[in-house]
């Protein structure tokens, strides 16, 4: 280690001075890079504060090289204690690399509503280590970020339209053209329905048999809806079918066994 001396305290001061400037340059850079609205505000927040970091350490080696401090055996004891910390904290990293991940990829956003392995519901917030989620019975889901990124999603809400399929069976005493027609005037009476499918070569709603069962004929109906139209539009064609089959007299079958004695 040099012994310290006017001169290199003088050095160091100016060196301080000017890596102070050039960080305060740089975070602004950084800054207004990372406060873009297609940069969720977590993964903004993360990246400002691990460059901050960054730069603070670089700094704070340059003033020590200078006054004449052995940065080798500072950069050894860093790597030591890094290395300590990091296998003490390796299921917080995988979470922090999920989360990661997770905010840079977007599979999914805050509002939307999510079905993963085990659990359904709306993301609450998306942290650096776990997605919170509110079931549709209201409880809060805390899902480490390690399992949400390699875990399958099924993101709902991140398109604005959504088919409701419905699937029926009716008679075979029931002319089958006759049904279709009644499901297609059932779902066209629903206000939420669309008019026109908001995508090429698909019907607004659709009625067609599906299959043929042992005891009944399987049709299925679909109805493209808004998205947050969906449940509304399932639960009044659900609530509109049996009083309109009655009014016409098509019978909803149901399994039955029929038992024949000599």
């Amino acid at each position: 280690m040099k012994n310290f001396n006017a001169q290199n305290i003088i050095a160091a001061v100016l060196a301080l001075v000017i890596c102070l400037i050039v960080i305060k340059i740089v975070m602004g850079i950084v800054k207004r890079i990372t406060s873009k609205d297609n940069i969720n505000n977590t993964l903004s927040v993360f990246i400002q504060s691990a460059m901050r970091i960054v730069l603070y350490s670089v700094s704070a080696l340059i003033v020590a090289d200078i006054l004449g401090i052995p940065v080798t055996s500072l950069l050894a004891a860093f790597s030591v204690v890094g290395l300590a910390v990091s296998l003490s904290v390796q299921n917080s990293l995988s979470n922090l690399a999920g989360g990661l991940t997770i905010l840079a990829t977007k599979p999914f956003s805050e509002k939307d509503f999510l079905e993963t392995a085990d659990t359904m519901g709306t993301v609450e917030q998306i942290g650096l280590f776990y997605t919170q989620l509110r079931t549709i019975d209201n409880k809060k889901v805390y899902i480490p970020n390690s399992e949400m990124s390699q875990t399958r999603i099924t993101n709902y809400t991140a398109e604005p339209f959504r088919r409701v399929d419905i699937e029926i069976t009716a008679s075979y005493d029931a002319e089958v053209s006759f049904v279709e027609q009644k499901l297609k005037e059932i779902a066209q009476s629903i206000p939420q329905v669309l008019n026109e499918a908001p995508v090429p070569n698909e019907d607004a709603v659709f009625a067609n048999v599906k299959n043929y069962g042992s005891s009944s004929i399987t049709y299925i109906v679909r109805a493209w809806v808004k998205t947050s139209d969906y449940w509304s539009v399932y639960y009044n064609f659900m609530s509109a079918l049996k009083p309109a089959f009655d009014k016409n007299g098509i019978e909803m079958t149901y399994d039955h066994l029929n038992v024949h004695m000599n």
